[in-house]
């Protein structure tokens, strides 16, 4: 039991140590953002992205962009939705319901933090060239970005403690952590997002996943639980 106690703290450390990283990179974006400081930068990386021939004219072949927006959608509130509902649902069917609360509760909570920040700092969307993808929101943070990185590092956590081999474990979270990153920059590439939205939303995300995986682990240690 006290091996058992010693792990979960050392790992709480761990996450800590990650989680105070993470905070620490969105906050200092999101400074460069409120005062108007990101501007070259992200206009130079969106400019990059498209044709000299004209600003409409996105690099690569036509396909590209059907793609792009197959992997936003990947991102969506509706597919993250879908996802997190049928996922919950089956951790209260196989009895996990204390799992199922906390991954629950990490995805709401984390949706609702997104629309706030996106309604506290309101910044525009990029105007450069014509969107390839329908919008409606504020543009900091990038939603897709932000929950995206909440929901599937999450679930990549929660697959990764059922693993028995240590490179299943790692493989779970390299294929979630590609998903986030790739879900990310189609949003820049579909000139729906400046990079440093993205940024902040990968950065935002996951420190809202660490922060519950903190709780979830404080649980463990003071109930002697698996969860």
């Amino acid at each position: 039991m006290n091996s058992l106690r010693n792990r979960l703290k050392t790992r709480i450390l761990v996450v800590a140590a990650s989680l105070a990283f993470t905070l620490w990179v969105f906050i200092e974006v999101a400074e460069e953002v409120w005062e108007g400081e990101a501007g070259v930068f992200d206009r130079s990386i969106l400019l990059s992205l498209h044709t000299s021939s004209g600003p409409d004219n996105v690099l690569g072949p036509i396909w590209l962009q059907a793609v792009a927006r197959d992997v936003s959608a990947l991102g969506s509130i509706t597919v993250l939705g879908i996802i997190v509902a049928v996922v919950t649902l089956f951790l209260l069917l196989t009895g996990r319901r204390m799992i199922a609360m906390f991954l629950l509760l990490a995805s709401t909570s984390g949706g609702l933090a997104t629309f706030l920040l996106k309604a506290v700092f309101n910044r525009p969307r990029p105007e450069l060239f014509q969107h390839g993808d329908y919008v409606i929101s504020a543009s900091f943070p990038s939603g897709h970005a932000m929950i995206a990185a909440l929901v599937y590092l999450t679930l990549g956590a929660l697959m990764a403690q059922v693993m028995p081999i240590r490179k299943l474990k790692v493989y779970v979270m390299t294929v979630m952590l590609a998903l986030t990153v790739i879900i990310g920059a189609s949003r820049v590439y579909l000139g729906v997002h400046w990079p440093t939205d993205v940024l902040a939303g990968w950065f935002a995300g996951a420190s809202w996943a660490l922060g519950w995986w903190i709780i979830a682990e404080f649980y463990k240690v003071k109930s002697g639980s698996r969860v």
